[in-house]
């Protein structure tokens, strides 16, 4: 289970556009707080703590606990606003959730044991079909990553889903068919090839050449 992660914010009153454009100007992010059947809460982020979190990749698959409007609420965020100048965040809504909450998440896929794989060693290359895997679970009972041993597979070998142990109280979202997320590909052997052509281009150019000499020469003495 991924850890909480705790976001300071600040509340604001007024909601719009326009207020929304004020909090910017003040050097700020806007957000809000919904769900649960609870009242929703406007509130603010300092954008530098927002860019931190963003960049990490597990944004949207992580749990935060945003002390706001008198009280802490445990949330996840839904939706994020990007400036399509600057590509930074504008605007984030962040979801309350109760123990019953089931949400679909991707989450990420990491790998061991690849100094122990024999294909990895021979030359062979890691092939991610799948980078993250998309599942429903509780928000509790997030995954950090799933995790992958490559340890004892060779060129050619693929890893589908079914061979790999998923955390309990996790449900894949495809359930139809026996997917692949890594395979181990043969390794790519560049073989370099003489240009003949060339060749023998040049060679019929000097030919072309002395027959151009020859009916010159004939030309000059008759």
């Amino acid at each position: 289970m991924a850890d909480i992660i705790s976001l300071a914010a600040e509340t604001r009153e007024r909601a719009g556009k326009g207020a929304a454009r004020a909090t910017r100007r003040a050097g700020r992010v806007p957000a809000v707080i919904y769900g649960n059947k609870e009242t929703p809460i406007l509130i603010s982020i300092d954008p530098i703590d927002l860019l931190k979190l963003t960049r990490v990749g597990t944004f949207f698959s992580s749990v935060y606990e945003i002390e706001a409007g008198g009280g802490k609420h445990r949330v996840l965020p839904r939706d994020m606003q990007l400036d399509p100048v600057s590509d930074r965040p504008i605007h984030v809504d962040f979801m309350r959730f109760s123990k019953s909450t089931r949400l679909v998440v991707e989450v990420p896929v990491s790998f061991v044991g690849e100094e122990e794989c024999p294909g990895l060693r021979l030359g062979g290359v890691l092939n991610i079909v799948r980078h993250a895997i998309e599942m429903r679970c509780s928000p509790d009972n997030i995954p950090d990553s799933i995790e992958i041993d490559l340890s004892g597979y060779n060129v050619g070998d693929s890893v589908h889903i079914s061979s790999i142990n998923l955390p309990d109280d996790v449900e894949l979202t495809i359930t139809d068919r026996d997917f692949t997320v890594v395979t181990i590909a043969a390794p790519t052997i560049n073989v370099e090839v003489e240009d003949e052509d060339e060749d023998v281009d040049e060679v019929e150019g000097m030919e072309t050449t002395e027959e151009d000499a020859d009916t010159d020469a004939e030309e000059q003495s008759s």
